[in-house]
């Protein structure tokens, strides 16, 4: 399985940006996707997880209101809209896939995932 992660870039405090990571190789219908992220000097955290058939969704209760995840099944990517960054939200945005689902309580576990992306820079400043 390989994951693609691309729509980073510098972006103005208050405005949008939007991620990508398309799925490809090996992959099956009932998967779980997930973004995290690493803010500089910091550890990686988690921001998002949707399930393939979009039974649940999970955010980070800092990000709920601001970031949404989605699954395009056609394009096989999982994409995440962002809204209103700030400059906290600077960090490489990964993609995560497990080929299974994950129960909701444990979608922001990155022990979970099996398939990490490469990583795409988000840089919100003026």
């Amino acid at each position: 399985v390989q994951l693609q992660a691309s729509g980073g870039g510098l972006v103005q405090p208050g405005g949008p940006l939007r991620l990508s990571c398309e799925v490809s190789g090996r992959t099956v219908s009932s998967k779980t996707m997930g973004w995290f992220r690493q803010p500089p000097g910091k550890e990686r955290e988690f921001v998002a997880a949707i399930r393939w058939n979009k039974s649940a969704t999970r955010y980070a209760d800092s990000l709920k209101g601001r970031f949404t995840i989605s699954r395009d099944t056609a394009k096989n990517t999982v994409d995440l809209q962002m809204n209103s960054l700030k400059p906290e939200d600077t960090a490489v945005y990964y993609c995560a896939a497990r080929l299974s689902y994950i129960i909701s309580s444990a979608m922001d576990d990155m022990s979970e995932y099996d398939y990490w992306g490469q990583g795409t820079q988000v840089t919100v400043s003026s």
